[in-house]
């Protein structure tokens, strides 16, 4: 039985998990609002809804006061997600939140070779310094994105050599992070690993691409420098070509190996198989 919830503000409930996160919400009673830059974009489930960016401290105040409990989706990568993240923490403490429940990375790390786990470990440490409640959940890479890893010649392209990753499907986050966000208390000062039921090479990532799609899927290990040279021709910022070919190269050195049980510990149901999400999606 949950515990009497206070109002739950959602954030990213245009996008995929935090849409989930506030239907599965909705569904199980808790009262809760919604925040977007775009409220036109939010899903309908009769609940207040705010305009606020991260990046806006004013308007973030003002949506989040009232609110007690914080489910805070990390903002789209860029050069100023860590100024935008703290800006929004800040905001939180300023409105009276208590308790914020943060979207991580797994293997977050001040260090890390996966660059864009750099960003997660600086709010990680901004939350912990405000002293308000937190709970993180170091997700591993989404089996969702995946599929868009494979070129048009049907290659996945990647040094990621023989490393292997325990992706995990957004179902599966948003049904642990709804678990959470229905009696928080039970959850402070907690880490949780969020991962897949197994770790996959990708050789095996493209075998079961193959099967599922019916299309021949095939892995090349790049070199580094093949990497790089081959991502400046979408002419993104340097930063961006770090962050993609840094994904293969933590693969490589294990990084995202690491299977956790809490999905099933949060849940009670073991998360979902990338064959199974792939045929269900």
């Amino acid at each position: 039985m949950a515990e009497e919830q206070p109002v739950v503000a959602v954030t990213g409930a245009t996008g995929a998990l935090g849409g989930a996160v506030a239907r599965l919400l909705a569904d199980a009673g808790v009262s809760q609002r919604l925040l977007a830059r775009h409220t036109a974009k939010l899903p309908e489930l009769g609940t207040p809804v705010y305009a606020a960016a991260y990046s806006d401290r004013e308007h973030a105040v003002r949506a989040l006061e009232g609110a007690q409990t914080l489910f805070m989706v990390s903002a789209h990568e860029s050069p100023y997600r860590q100024k935008d993240h703290r800006t929004f923490v800040d905001a939180a403490v300023e409105a009276g939140v208590r308790h914020i429940v943060y979207t991580s990375f797994m293997g977050a790390a001040p260090d890390a070779e996966f660059t864009l786990a750099r960003d997660h470990w600086d709010t990680e440490e901004h939350i912990k310094s405000t002293g308000l409640a937190y709970t993180f959940l170091r997700d591993c890479l989404y089996q969702d994105v995946l599929p868009s890893f494979v070129g048009r010649d049907g290659v996945i392209r990647g040094p990621a050599g023989s490393g292997r990753l325990a992706a995990v499907a957004r179902a599966d986050v948003a049904r642990a992070a709804t678990r959470i966000l229905e009696a928080p208390r039970e959850h402070e000062s907690r880490v949780y690993t969020l991962t897949g039921p197994q770790a996959l090479s990708f050789e095996e990532i493209a075998g079961i691409l193959t099967r599922v799609t019916g299309s021949t899927v095939s892995y090349y290990n790049e070199t580094s420098e093949e990497a790089v040279a081959s991502r400046r021709l979408s002419g993104v910022e340097h930063w961006q070509i770090e962050a993609w070919v840094s994904t293969y190269t933590a693969i490589a050195q294990g990084l995202m190996a690491e299977v956790s049980t809490d999905v099933e510990r949060l849940t009670g149901a073991p998360p979902t198989g990338l064959e199974e999400y792939l045929k269900h999606r």
